[in-house]
């Protein structure tokens, strides 16, 4: 791969190639981060959880603040790996390249990185999947999509549908150049291939959908991506800019889930203090953390500190790695080969323990499964029944698929795509809710609730 292919400024629809990074106020990717900041689907993060529902008598988390802290990490890591780079290819700098450019592709990609997730967490993501695999509603659209169209239903993912929305037409301002796409796709590949390659942490999961794939085809060509895998399958190595913004991601999940958890009682401070120190080594003061009275105080000092240490170690880790990324043989976590790896592992598996096994989380989880599962088994035989059964469609049916946008029945023309098309729809609408609307919208469909007043708004 070439980086002055993988730094592409372009943006699917341009009329014609960029010259230069943008205007003098601001780069292309420096305009991304903008667009991606202002937009709708970025706003719903404040209402969707991160790990758990808002307490009430403390601070914790959503998808919004959880972002946009990782965007501050990746900006960190773009920037200073941008510096390595330009000293390792001085064609980039003749190119009015900086690496402040790194660092506004590597903060955009990281700010968008959970657009795609549905409401409750990545228990959302499971709904969705569990729905057409197990619920009878859903089981019976196995027979009206294409074997590659239901591995995308069955194993609904976060990334391929946040990819879905920087991509689609009805979110004006969302169009991210070139290489923001490509450092934003952790796993560029689609949901069913021949043969995963277990060794490759980039096809863990999918990052695309059928929807899109000509889209990402485009994309890869684009900025340069190594196609991997067997023949038929759509796979390939990941922009090395991605793995910056899967280090923030980790980073940031890893010390601030621990933050969360110790501030609201369920992890005890000293262990807490303790694997942060860990991480800290010889940058740990105990005299200097003891003259601050509170609690909070002293852990958020820690996190503080304990980031700055990832993020260099992660950038020495990437500079050793840079020319294999680019041959696309080097795939890994970065995080797995940091020194502080042993640390974060301690924390994870604490975290899984204390944190995300913990009874508030639990029962979020168990209501995020009720709660989509009931607005899929609503909304979809409805739209179905309307778009393709008129002649046995009922008022229930009519009434339930007028709460939908009118933008779920706008289908492609091609009817091999049709029915495909309105579920991915629906699945827009539905993960797209903030956990609060999804809890509203199943009250007042299934009659727990009715509704009251008018909205302010549309």
């Amino acid at each position: 791969m070439d980086w002055l292919k993988l730094l592409s400024p372009n943006r699917f629809g341009q009329k014609k190639p960029v010259e230069g990074k943008g205007n003098e106020l601001r780069s292309a990717f420096e305009q991304d981060f903008d667009r991606v900041i202002f937009s709708h689907p970025f706003r719903r993060l404040q209402d969707k959880t991160q790990v758990f529902p808002l307490p009430e008598h403390d601070f914790v988390h959503t998808r919004l603040t959880h972002s946009l802290e990782v965007s501050s990490v990746g900006k960190s890591l773009g920037r200073k790996a941008g510096e390595i780079i330009l000293q390792r290819h001085p064609e980039l700098v003749r190119q009015n390249l900086s690496q402040f450019d790194f660092g506004a592709i590597a903060s955009a990609a990281s700010l968008a990185h959970d657009l795609g997730n549905p409401p409750f967490g990545h228990s959302g993501e499971d709904a969705i999947s569990d729905f057409f695999r197990y619920n009878p509603s859903g089981i019976k659209f196995k027979d009206r999509v294409n074997s590659k169209e239901w591995a995308d239903l069955c194993n609904f993912e976060g990334n391929a549908q946040g990819f879905r929305i920087l991509n689609k037409g009805s979110y004006q301002g969302l169009s991210l150049t070139m290489a923001t796409l490509a450092t934003f796709t952790k796993y560029p590949r689609e949901s069913l291939i021949q043969q995963r390659d277990e060794n490759r942490k980039s096809q863990r999961k999918y990052g695309f959908f059928q929807s899109e794939k000509l889209l990402f085809q485009q994309l890869a060509e684009e900025v340069g991506l190594i196609q991997v895998g067997p023949g038929g399958d759509l796979s390939w190595s990941r922009h090395p800019l991605a793995f910056l913004v899967e280090a923030a991601d980790d980073i940031c999940y890893s010390i601030i889930d621990l933050e969360d958890g110790c501030r609201l009682g369920l992890v005890d401070y000293n262990q807490t203090k303790n694997l942060l120190a860990a991480i800290l080594g010889s940058k740990f003061d105990e005299t200097k953390l003891n003259r601050i009275d509170n609690i909070n105080e002293r852990i958020s000092l820690l996190r503080a500190i304990a980031i700055g240490v990832l993020i260099d170690q992660c950038v020495e880790v990437f500079e050793a790695n840079e020319s294999a990324m680019l041959t696309g043989s080097f795939d890994q976590a970065l995080t797995d080969l940091i020194p502080a790896k042993n640390v974060l592992k301690e924390i994870s598996d604490l975290s899984l323990e204390r944190i995300y096994r913990a009874r508030i989380v639990l029962e979020t989880e168990a209501a995020g499964f009720e709660v989509i599962n009931g607005l899929l088994e609503s909304f979809l035989p409805a739209a179905f029944s309307v778009q393709f059964e008129k002649e046995s469609c009922t008022r229930r049916d009519k009434s339930i698929a007028r709460l939908l946008p009118g933008e779920v029945f706008s289908l492609p023309e091609a009817q091999a795509d049709r029915e495909y098309a309105l579920i991915m729809n629906i699945i827009d609408f539905i993960s797209g809710m903030t956990d609060s609307f999804a809890i509203s919208l199943y009250r007042k469909i299934k009659g727990i609730t009715l509704p009251s007043g008018f909205p302010t708004n549309f």
